[in-house]
C-alpha cells in the first residue's frame, strides 16, 4: 500500500529594491531612475542621467576637455588674441608655445532610448541632441618681432568662453548583479559663438550607479 506525501513549498518574494540587483535594472514599472557616475574620454567628466521613462532621458556632464586633442586648434586660434592695431610699423607677433591652465566643459542633452535585447540582454541604444559650453584659460608664449634685431619673448594669458550644439549616439548596458550601467557614446560638437562652423568629434566610456 502506497501513501502519498504532500509537500508545501513557499514562494520566495523579493522586494523590488533587492530584485534589481539580480535582474536588469531598467524595469518598465520602475521609472523614473537616476544615474550618477564618471565618464572617461573627451571630456573627462562627472555624469548624471535622469531616466524619465523607458524611452527618454536627460543627461548632464561636467568636466575637463582632453586638451591634448585640441593642441593644433589652440595654436590656430592664437590670432584671436593679438591685435594688429597695437603693433608698430614692421612689428609682428609669432606663436611659440602654449599651456592650458584649465579647459572646462559642461553638457546637457536629451536622449531617446531603444531596447536592443535581441542583440544582448540589458542592452540599449540611444541618440539625441544637446548643448555644450566650453571655458578655456590658456597662456601663450610668443615672439614679438620688430623687424630689426630687438626681438622680445612675451606671455599672454587669456580666457575664452564659447558654446555650441551637440549630437550624441551611444549604447548602454545594464545586465549586472549590481545597480550599475556601463555606457559608450560618440558626440559631435559644433561651435556657434567664437568659431562658427568648427566641429569636433568627442566621446567616451563610463559607469553610472543607478538608483
Amino acid at each position: 500500500m502506497h501513501t502519498r506525501t504532500q509537500h508545501n513549498y513557499n514562494v520566495i518574494r523579493v522586494p523590488r529594491s533587492k530584485a534589481k540587483t539580480i535582474c536588469p535594472i531598467f524595469e518598465d514599472t520602475g521609472y523614473p531612475y537616476h544615474g550618477l557616475g564618471i565618464k572617461v574620454g573627451d571630456p573627462f567628466a562627472l555624469t548624471y542621467k535622469y531616466y524619465a521613462n523607458k524611452h527618454f532621458s536627460f543627461g548632464v556632464d561636467l568636466g575637463r576637455s582632453a586638451s591634448g586633442l585640441y593642441s593644433g586648434y589652440y595654436r590656430e586660434i592664437f590670432g584671436e588674441f593679438t591685435r594688429p592695431d597695437t603693433l608698430q610699423e614692421n612689428q609682428s607677433v609669432v606663436y611659440l608655445t602654449h599651456k592650458v591652465n584649465s579647459d572646462f566643459v559642461g553638457e546637457i542633452k536629451v536622449l531617446y532610448h531603444m531596447k536592443a535585447d535581441k542583440i544582448s540582454q540589458g542592452l540599449q541604444v540611444y541618440a539625441g541632441l544637446g548643448w555644450e559650453w566650453r571655458n578655456l584659460n590658456i597662456t601663450y608664449n610668443y615672439l614679438l618681432n620688430d623687424g630689426i634685431l630687438d626681438n622680445k619673448i612675451g606671455f599672454l594669458t587669456v580666457n575664452r568662453f564659447t558654446y555650441g550644439v551637440q549630437g550624441t549616439v551611444g549604447i548602454e548596458y545594464s545586465y549586472f548583479k549590481m545597480p550599475i550601467s556601463a555606457f559608450m557614446e560618440l558626440e559631435t560638437y559644433m561651435d556657434l559663438l567664437k568659431d562658427p562652423g568648427f566641429y569636433k568629434i568627442q566621446g567616451g566610456v563610463g559607469l553610472r550607479y543607478i538608483f
